[in-house]
C-alpha cells in the first residue's frame, strides 16, 4: 500500500498521522524508502520503511461507510467464539493485529458477550501478553475508544 505526502493515515497502537514526508533513510547499510508521520497528538513524527507498512498494519483513515458497518455490526451482528479460553484468545489476537476496525469490533463484542455469562480468563481481560510486537491486551485494547480515528473521519468523504 502507497501513500501520498498529505495523507491521513492510522498507526495501530498509536493514533492518525499525517504522511509529512517520504524520503530515503540509511538502515544499517543500505538506504530504503520511509514514510515520515507527524501523529496528530503529542506532535510526535515517526518513521515507517516502506518494507514494514504491512508488518505495522499502516492504513488509510476508516472511511464513514465502514463505521456506519462496524457499528451495524456492534448493534445486530452475531458472534462465535471458542469455549477454550486458549484458542479464543490466539484469535482474538490475529484479528487486533490485522490493523481491521471490524476484527475489534468483532474481538470486543464476543468478549462483552462471553463476560455476561461468565469471567473472562485472566489473560483475555488484561494480564496475559500478545505476540511480543502487539503490546497491548484483548479487551482493554479492543475498548478502547478510537478517537484519534473518529476526529480525523471528518475530513474524509463516506
Amino acid at each position: 500500500m502507497t501513500f501520498q505526502i498529505g495523507e491521513k493515515v492510522v498507526y495501530p497502537n498509536q493514533g492518525v498521522g499525517t504522511i509529512e514526508n517520504i524520503r530515503a533513510w540509511a538502515l544499517g547499510s543500505q538506504f530504503e524508502k520511509c514514510y515520515l508521520l507527524r501523529m496528530v497528538y503529542g506532535s510526535v513524527t515517526v518513521t515507517v520503511p516502506f518494507s514494514k507498512v504491512a508488518n505495522i498494519g499502516l492504513r488509510p483513515i476508516t472511511k464513514n461507510t465502514e463505521i456506519s458497518r462496524v457499528l451495524s455490526y456492534l448493534a445486530t451482528g452475531s458472534c462465535l467464539s471458542s469455549s477454550d479460553w486458549k484458542v479464543r484468545f490466539k484469535a482474538n489476537s490475529e484479528k487486533m493485529l490485522s490493523g481491521s476496525l471490524l476484527h475489534a469490533a468483532e474481538v470486543l463484542k464476543s468478549l462483552l458477550e462471553l463476560q455476561k455469562d461468565k469471567l473472562l480468563s485472566f489473560r483475555e481481560k488484561n494480564a496475559g501478553p500478545l505476540p511480543a510486537h502487539a503490546g497491548h491486551r484483548d479487551f482493554d485494547r479492543a475498548r478502547r475508544p478510537r478517537a484519534g480515528g473518529r476526529c480525523a473521519l471528518a475530513e474524509v468523504p463516506g
